[in-house]
């Protein structure tokens, strides 16, 4: 067992600190005093990129030594990262925006160095998920974060089922080139929940828009997406939506052939049972038309 006490002075095995140093999203207003100040200290400034930190680092005069710490080389520079550490040198780590260690491979360096006995303390600050949450409008008393939803319509639709049951909100980043596909399966596999798309949080084009999930399919269709996304989903019992209910979405534990087969054995119209199926998933007939077609 490891117990930190993060200001009681310096560490018995003379090892330095793990500065996890939050930064803007957007807005430069947003860095703290203590930000500044702490990368103003540190002997090291360790950065997703570089290039992007280092504009950062000119405006707030921070003359700080930068080097990359980032997904493709952390293999490599983790270890030397926690030399650094182990021989009393201080390092604060910073992502491109918002908090380090969170969906990012600073978590790697952080878990790392505190299974080494370093400190490793936390500069709050700006953070994208937390701040969508606040603003979205839904339940904020339980919630969970799920980073970027998979691409791949297979993947998709199991994690959606995973979280099918979540009672709290579901929070998640998405790109505005995949965010309707992720849209349409939330609503095949959840159903019509309450959503809140939020984008471009404290820039100059911040957008929030509320809704259920059909609506702000709908809106995309006439506002298509620019920037990136945090969606914030209402969880099943937070809104006691019969959409949410089991008997509701009775079509939930079939395939989209298995669906469109029941329609059509209770309508006797093919075409008919595509569109009802379609209705229900949150499709457009021509995609159900194309998925049949590739079985």
């Amino acid at each position: 067992m490891i117990v930190q006490r993060s200001f009681s002075g310096s560490q018995e095995n003379g090892a330095g600190t793990l500065y996890l140093v939050g930064t803007p999203i957007g807005n430069l207003e947003d860095m703290t005093f203590r930000a500044i100040r702490t990368l103003k200290e540190v002997d090291l400034i360790a950065a997703e990129d570089t290039r992007q930190t280092r504009k950062l680092l000119t405006h707030f005069e921070i003359a700080t030594r930068l080097v990359s710490y980032h997904e493709h080389n952390k293999a490599a520079s983790g270890p030397e990262l926690i030399r650094m550490l182990e021989s009393g040198q201080s390092i604060a780590l910073v992502s491109d925006a918002g908090l380090p260690a969170i969906s990012d491979p600073g978590a790697d360096l952080a878990a790392e160095a505190a299974s080494h006995g370093i400190k490793v303390v936390p500069i709050p600050g700006a953070n994208a998920a937390l701040s969508a949450l606040i603003v979205s409008g839904l339940p904020t008393e339980r919630f969970l974060f799920v980073g970027f939803p998979p691409r791949d319509r297979k993947p998709l639709r199991d994690w959606l089922e995973k979280l099918r049951r979540q009672e709290g909100a579901v929070i998640c980043y998405e790109s505005p080139y995949r965010l309707a596909k992720t849209l349409a399966a939330m609503l095949e596999v959840w159903g019509d929940r309450r959503i809140a798309m939020v984008r471009e949080l404290t820039k100059r084009y911040e957008e929030v828009a509320r809704g259920t999930l059909s609506e702000c399919m709908a809106w995309l269709e006439e506002h298509p997406p620019i920037g990136e996304y945090c969606l914030v989903v209402e969880g099943i019992t937070s809104g006691g939506h019969a959409e949410d209910d089991e008997d509701t979405q009775w079509w939930l534990p079939l395939s989209l052939a298995e669906h469109v087969d029941r329609y059509e054995a209770e309508l006797g119209d093919r075409k008919e049972a595509m569109k009802k199926a379609a209705t229900d998933r949150g499709l457009s007939k021509r995609d159900v038309y194309n998925e049949l077609m590739r079985k």
